[in-house]
């Protein structure tokens, strides 16, 4: 029995030198010193991480599966409950930030989200919505994911190990200091994000990070700080629940208020949208109709002549003058249905 316990401690000791061995030179090879600052030994990543807020356990889940599905459930959306009031703690850190996105898009900058896994998927979808619902196009705002587009359906989790990626992706669209960087990782210690962060910083672009965990090492480098503290998840680790809620929810904020500060939203209808389906070219027409009080006929003849573009239709309609006209109007409102002068 001791000869046996002796003989596997000493095959696991010489196995654990082997990883350890094997991880040092993998960071070595990764060239982690050199893609952001950062004196971060391997030691410290892993102390780092194992603090993390979202690598603790929640003591409301303790037990969870020794429970019944309703209580389950019960459990998880009990938790769930935490994220809204979280956020709601840094709505005056999210409005700044939207106020630099909106400084961007007047200046022909950009909104740039980047993440890895769950958080570089959310990113992707918010991005990938807001040309069908607010018109505009694809390339204004975008979302990069560690490992690119195949990342998107399935998991490669490695990829966000890569500092020097999240450069060359960024580099790869052309960011420049006009555009805004927001790095998106729920514990902050991916890579990926840490170097696109680094390099955005470096070239004097509006940076910021949206993190679940107080120590995240994004907040070192990023000019807006979103800590959105949910606690620890119900499933230990398990970030795409509780932080990709929070993060979500960020997302969707920051997207749509900016949005709304470019004028592409009238009282609270989505009037730039592309009417590029049936129940989008209904929905425009309903617009027309809601803002107006013109018959369904009119909306109709408007949305054509206006080449399916519902606020200009609008516009059109409001004010009795052909599509060239409604469209001068707008540009001299800066896309404000709300600022063109003959709109009471």
């Amino acid at each position: 029995m001791v000869f046996c316990f002796s003989l596997v401690s000493g095959t696991m000791s010489l196995v654990l030198a082997k990883h350890r061995s094997w991880l040092k030179q993998r960071t070595l090879d990764r060239g982690i010193g050199d893609s952001y600052h950062t004196n971060m030994t391997l030691a410290d990543a892993n102390d780092s991480l194992s603090q993390a807020t979202t690598e603790q356990r929640n003591a409301s889940s303790q037990d969870i599966d020794r429970k019944t599905t309703l209580e389950i459930v019960t459990i998880i959306n009990s938790e769930d409950q935490k994220v809204a009031p979280a956020i709601q703690k840094i709505l005056p850190e999210i409005a700044a930030l939207v106020d630099d996105i909106v400084v961007a898009f007047k200046n022909n900058g950009r909104l740039i989200y980047i993440g890895a896994g769950t958080s570089g998927r959310l990113g992707v979808l918010d991005a990938s919505e807001c040309p069908p619902t607010y018109g505009v196009d694809p390339s204004m705002v975008q979302g990069l994911i560690a490992g690119g587009n195949d990342a998107l359906t399935r998991s490669i989790e490695s990829a966000e190990d890569r500092a020097e990626a999240g450069v060359a992706d960024l580099k790869g669209i052309s960011f420049t200091a006009a555009d805004v960087l927001v790095g998106i990782t729920a514990s902050g210690s991916a890579l990926y994000v840490l170097g696109a962060l680094n390099y955005a910083a470096g070239i004097g672009a509006v940076t910021a990070a949206i993190s679940c965990n107080a120590s995240s090492k994004t907040f070192a480098i990023a000019r807006h700080q979103l800590y959105a503290d949910v606690g620890p998840e119900v499933v230990t680790g398990s970030t795409r629940m509780k932080s990709g809620t929070a993060q979500k929810l960020i997302l969707n904020t920051l997207s749509t208020a900016s949005m709304i500060r470019v004028g592409k939203v009238y009282k609270n209808l989505m009037v730039d949208l592309r009417p590029v389906n049936q129940k989008l070219v209904q929905r425009s027409l309903r617009l027309i109709r809601e803002v107006t009080g013109c018959s369904e006929d009119i909306a109709v003849c408007a949305l054509a002549a206006a080449n399916k573009a519902p606020k200009t239709a609008i516009v059109m309609v409001l004010c009795g003058v052909d599509c060239a006209t409604a469209e001068r109007l707008l540009t001299a409102a800066d896309g404000y249905i709300g600022g063109v002068k003959q709109v009471q």
